[in-house]
């Protein structure tokens, strides 16, 4: 801290005080009380807080005592609540006045905030550390260029955020269904090329292949997949963590087997291998469609089912450690009672445990298409008790996979709503 004297400073929020060492302050995780560490002037410091104290080194903040308290709680422990009997709203602004957020709370409280928040059409604006009257006159150097690159970021990845973003995101559903389209008609048999060509004919028909329309359609929906992920990959703040994201490692796989078939293409020509690179042609181009779960990005629901996913990968491991358990235990028995046993009556269809697994998973998942069956009685009695296991065993994750999802689809909808209330703002503006 550049002002004030003492080896510690004193916060006083609405009569409470707490102490603390100067370092401490520096990378204290409230934005606003590590703003204090900076200061240069008393009028700085009043910019931060309500009132400054130089004998003391004390700083007032004409603040809500008990929520601050709660506030420290999460500074300690990690886990942000609601103070009982108090306004979820209220206490939501002092966690944006502090410098906090609604992710910073726990599940249960972060739904019941959505859920106040959406019944009275509430927005809170985080505000900015020179937002106050003071620092509106004021403007760091590159504040231009990082409000641009926000603004394009929030472009690309909100769809609802702007019209232009409602537009791009029009633009590129448009794309991605045209894809899909050619993806789907290039399987029909008018569209395919006879299995029985030459190698040389085989060759020239892929070299054409790009000069004819479905290959002029594909390549300019790759050009514009392309341009839209470097781009995004340009005005994003953390490169590392944007190569990490899911929905940017499936863009990566929509769009890279296109320029491997291409290369492929280019490289082999005329070569015998070409016959074999034939087979890696076609699994590479029906990856394209690994491009319909781009809807993921301008559609709730999808990204409903991959953030439920994601939060609930503990119980849909449970699910695959009960099948696995039931799949084993039924398939080892009714082979044996099938065709383990010497009782005259050997079913062929489970002649061995892994063939039984197959019968076992269409069992317990209710579908039963009939292709093997026991026929034996104990084989059916076996067959009774595995398919009413397996509803119980579905059952019982699904309780937690549900409200996980409807959690998932009230953070989602609230931040869409969020996002649609700033694009009313700036058509009033």
């Amino acid at each position: 801290m550049n002002f004030g004297r003492g080896p510690s400073v004193v916060l006083n929020v609405g009569g409470t005080r707490y102490s603390f060492s100067r370092e401490v302050l520096k990378d204290f995780p409230l934005r606003r009380v590590s703003r204090l560490h900076g200061c240069l002037s008393e009028q700085d410091v009043l910019e931060v807080c309500d009132d400054y104290d130089r004998e003391r080194n004390e700083y007032f903040f004409d603040r809500h005592s008990e929520a601050f308290g709660f506030i420290m709680l999460y500074v300690r422990h990690g886990h942000l609540r609601f103070v009982p009997h108090m306004c979820e709203l209220s206490f939501y602004n002092e966690m944006i006045y502090w410098g906090l957020e609604g992710s910073h709370l726990d599940y249960c409280c972060q739904r019941r905030l959505d859920d106040r928040m959406s019944e009275t059409f509430t927005y809170y604006a985080a505000e900015e550390p020179n937002g106050g009257p003071e620092g509106k006159g004021r403007r760091q150097p590159g504040a231009e260029g990082g409000k641009w690159l926000e603004r394009m970021r929030r472009t690309f990845e909100e769809p609802t955020s702007s019209v232009a973003a409602q537009v791009l995101a029009t633009v590129s559903i448009l794309f991605v269904i045209v894809s899909m389209v050619v993806l789907c008609a290039s399987t029909l048999p008018e569209w395919r090329a006879p299995e029985n060509r030459s190698v040389e004919e085989q060759s020239r028909y892929t070299a054409e292949s790009v000069r004819e329309p479905s290959g002029i359609i594909e390549a300019i929906c790759i050009g514009w997949f392309t341009a839209e992920c470097i781009v995004r990959f340009i005005v994003s703040k953390n490169k590392c963590e944007f190569v990490r994201r899911p929905l940017n490692i499936i863009d990566l796989l929509a769009i890279t087997p296109y320029y491997i078939s291409v290369l492929m293409t280019v490289f082999t020509g005329e070569n015998s291998q070409l016959q074999r690179a034939g087979v890696t042609l076609r699994v590479l181009r029906m990856m394209r469609i690994f491009w319909v779960i781009k809807l993921a990005r301008h559609f709730i629901g999808l990204q409903t089912l991959g953030l439920t996913l994601k939060r609930c990968y503990r119980e849909m491991v449970m699910l695959l450690v009960f099948i696995c358990v039931a799949m084993a235990i039924f398939s080892a028995l009714s082979q044996l009672l099938e065709n383990g046993l010497d009782l005259g009556t050997k079913n062929k269809d489970y002649a061995s445990i892994p063939a039984a697994c197959w019968w076992v998973i269409i069992s317990m998942t209710t579908v039963g298409y009939g292709d093997m069956c026991p026929i034996t009685v104990p084989g059916r009695i076996l067959g009774g008790i595995c398919v009413v296991s397996g509803i119980v065993l579905l059952a019982l994750p699904i309780t937690f996979i549900y409200h996980s999802f409807v959690q998932c689809y009230h953070e989602l909808k609230f931040r869409s709503a969020r996002y649609s209330r700033s694009l009313s703002a700036e058509f009033l503006n």
